[in-house]
């Protein structure tokens, strides 16, 4: 069974491959980057049905004046710019906060039985779905700042927990049953906070 969940996604693609050529460019690409005003209209009018939208090609157009006064920076310009810096200080901090945050170790560390791992990775991975569309609902109300370090703090509280479950898991036999809620519960905070 194993095999063809993995296979599974490749539907997905072999859709996605099939069906793409037939769907219309985006409005924005052929207005923007293209400049055929023409294709854009008959875009439009492909994906919203007839009628009158002179008021988003209007839109568009506003968008594409934005973007030619837009500056586009090199890697090096972004660093040497002094009003950028903190924004990529904090870039640069949650960057190395996510590759330290001990998921992989986690891992490796619980030395879960043959038979849980496929289970354990398949609630991962929902819970990885969870949190996207949790992180995407919540970031509106709450912002960004105060999901990075909710995130961040209860991260850290189910590590903890995690560690004291972890060293536990040969005295009681439920530890290990624990110590997946705990790594669920972990997905998800790392999924809708940092």
């Amino acid at each position: 069974l194993w095999p063809w969940l993995l296979a599974s996604s490749g539907l997905s693609a072999l859709v996605q491959l099939v069906t793409l050529p037939f769907f219309p460019d985006s409005p924005s690409y052929l207005l923007i980057q293209k400049g055929n005003e023409e294709a854009c209209r008959k875009a439009i009018r492909k994906l919203w049905g007839e009628g009158d939208h002179q008021a988003e090609i209007d839109d568009i157009m506003k968008e594409k004046v934005a973007m030619k006064s837009t500056k586009t920076l090199r890697v090096l310009e972004v660093i040497k710019e002094r009003s950028l810096r903190w924004q990529l200080y904090t870039l640069v901090t949650v960057m190395t906060t996510l590759q330290l945050c001990g998921i992989n170790a986690v891992f490796h560390t619980a030395k879960f039985e043959e038979h849980l791992i496929p289970y354990v990775s398949l609630g991962v991975g929902l819970c990885e779905c969870l949190s996207s569309i949790l992180c995407s609902t919540l970031i509106d109300r709450f912002g960004r700042r105060v999901l990075l370090c909710g995130g961040y703090t209860l991260m850290g509280s189910v590590l903890a927990l995690l560690t004291m479950t972890l060293s536990l898991q040969h005295q009681f036999f439920w530890m290990h049953y624990f110590s997946v809620i705990l790594i669920f519960l972990f997905v998800i905070f790392y999924g809708s906070g940092p």
